[in-house]
């Protein structure tokens, strides 16, 4: 088997491109503009907005079944036919077509507004598994930390840029009705970044597979099928892959909460000032982008497991952090005598969550692609998607109908459990065995 060798430079700058653009639609749209646009104006039934934050859950909710449903039967299609650029342009097309189209989505325009959610988080979700099956071919197993977390933290300035051009450009941070002809151009402004941003993608990213000839009396979904079919028949071979993903599925079900829920309980549980959000945001991302580039490198030379494990132990230290942060607040006043509010705390543990938020991402990625044969990478990470889009299911709907029960400041401490039970499965892990696995499988 020939060693992979490292892309060139372009290659390499145009695939992290991709995931420069769509961190404008994460960033923007789930995680700190329209979450709070949707509850507090489209639905509108503050002041403790249970309704709003519940339908938000189950909008993204909905998008997910869709992606894992879809994901590993697209993915097996992709590397039967060489087709991952197509398939990586049709979603983002779908993605930036329903994220600018959410100008349309007015104040009670409830359906509307999920509905279109719905299909660019759809969107979205198909292109970021679309673009991490080409991580296998971009370099040999002991680069692909580096490169995974050099495109993840390159991301985060994606998200810092579009999202600094809707706050301060459209003053989207005033989220009131007599502000709302601007808010409104958050959907638009968030898709024209995206769609410039990923033109580098589609010039310089290759494909590397080639295409096979289709059988008589078959078609693609039929191949794909059956493809798939063999992919979970022959799955438990692929021992510590499938312990990965039962890992992963927990962390996610906690990031998802973080990513979805962290600027709406900013929002609604700390009661912070737009500067404190807008501060919030720039720590957050610098933060983010730090831990991927950083964490990526210590992966590449340390071990990937251990890396990763490094990262959720930060999360459960930063999520007690979180729901403590008024007794840590009392705490730290009495201590050095100073005068600080919940909110300003609650910006300092934002910026360790930062450090976990792109890392822990970023590891679980390049693993996936460190376990994954070359002509299965399309389907392993379609798999990737499938178990990432279940267990945000699971997490947005547990806390969904926990924030319903208890309230929001409670139900954040479900994110903890997850990735404590992220943890112990890990521990299971054999990374060598993985590796040699999918080294002595490439080529098939």
């Amino acid at each position: 088997m020939a060693a992979i060798k490292r892309a060139s430079r372009k290659e390499l700058f145009g695939w992290a491109m991709f995931d420069f653009a769509n961190s404008s639609y994460t960033t923007v749209i789930i995680t700190v503009v329209f979450c709070i646009i949707f509850p507090r104006i489209i639905v509108g039934d503050g002041p403790q907005y249970c309704l709003g934050n519940l339908l938000w859950s189950i909008s993204l909710s909905i998008s997910y079944l869709i992606v894992l449903l879809s994901a590993p039967l697209f993915g097996a299609i992709m590397d039967y036919t060489a087709s991952k650029k197509k398939f990586l342009f049709g979603s983002y097309i779908l993605t930036v077509i329903t994220t600018a189209t959410l100008y349309f989505v007015g104040p009670g325009d409830i359906l509307l507004g999920m509905l279109l959610i719905i299909l660019s988080n759809v969107g979205f979700s198909w292109s970021e598994s679309f673009v991490s099956s080409f991580l296998p071919g971009l370099g040999p197993p002991e680069d692909l930390g580096k490169i995974s977390g050099y495109a993840w933290g390159l991301g985060y300035f994606g998200g810092l840029l579009s999202t600094a051009a809707v706050i301060f450009g459209l003053n989207a941070s005033m989220y009131t009705m007599d502000n709302f002809q601007n808010l409104r151009l958050v959907g638009p402004v968030t898709g024209l970044f995206f769609l410039v941003a990923a033109i580098p993608t589609f010039l310089w990213l290759n494909e590397r597979t080639s295409a096979r000839p289709l059988p008589q009396n078959e078609n693609y979904f039929s191949i794909g099928w059956k493809r798939l079919k063999k992919t979970f028949s022959d799955i438990r071979d692929y021992r510590d892959l499938m312990i990965l993903l039962a890992s992963f599925f927990f962390a996610f079900a906690g990031l998802s909460i973080v990513i979805a829920f962290a600027f709406i309980y900013g929002d609604q549980v700390v009661k912070w000032s737009g500067a404190t959000q807008i501060l919030m945001f720039v720590i957050t991302q610098f933060t983010a982008a730090g831990g991927a580039f950083l964490f990526g490198i210590i992966q590449d030379k340390w071990k990937a497991r251990q890396t990763l494990i490094l990262t959720l132990v930060i999360w459960v230290f930063t999520v007690s952090l979180i729901y403590s942060v008024s007794k840590v607040t009392v705490f730290i006043n009495s201590l050095m005598a100073v005068s600080l509010k919940d909110e300003h705390v609650f910006l300092f543990i934002g910026s360790i969550a930062g450090l976990g938020l792109g890392s822990t991402q970023s590891a679980c990625r390049a693993m996936v692609g460190l376990f994954s044969p070359d002509t299965k990478a399309g389907e392993f990470f379609g798999l990737w998607a499938f178990a990432g889009r279940l267990s945000s299911i699971f997490g947005l709907m547990s806390l969904g109908l926990f924030q319903a029960f208890f309230g929001l400041h409670k139900a954040i401490l479900i994110c903890s459990a997850f990735f404590l039970m992220s943890i112990v499965i890990i521990f299971f892990v054999n990374e060598e065995r993985g590796k040699m696995f999918a080294l002595k499988h490439s080529g098939e």
